[in-house]
């Protein structure tokens, strides 16, 4: 899948950030080739990815969401900045395109409606 740049510039600071807490963590460090685990290299704690997610919402000052939010508004924002459903199904790993469309069904009625009224200005001015 395509990253943006701003995005592997964050994931190249989280791994130096990883590979500090790799040295502390010295024999104990169990290597599973995770990019998001534990200060020891573990898979982390659903309850401590709970935790951390809920102290970054409150730090970014965003009201009360569900991690799994963000699935739904990364999905939205493609459909909405004009990836196609094939590319939000792809991204998202659905299996089928009746369920990326089933979903997001009023985001693309939004989309269509942007692409009308722009067609129309192009046409009649």
């Amino acid at each position: 899948m395509p990253v943006p740049e701003h995005t592997m510039a964050l994931f190249r600071t989280h791994r130096r950030r990883q590979a500090a807490e790799r040295l502390q963590a010295g024999e104990r460090w169990q290597d599973f080739g995770l990019i998001f685990a534990s200060t020891i290299g573990t898979p982390m704690e659903p309850r401590n990815v709970d935790r951390a997610w809920h102290a970054t919402r409150a730090r970014a000052g965003l009201p009360w969401l569900r991690l799994h939010d963000l699935r739904h508004a990364c999905a939205t924002f493609l459909l909405a900045s004009g990836a196609s459903p094939r590319t939000v199904m792809k991204t998202l790993g659905h299996s089928q395109i009746a369920l990326t469309m089933n979903t997001y069904a009023h985001v693309l009625a939004e989309v269509e409606r942007a692409a009308m009224d722009a067609a129309a200005k192009r046409l009649f001015g």
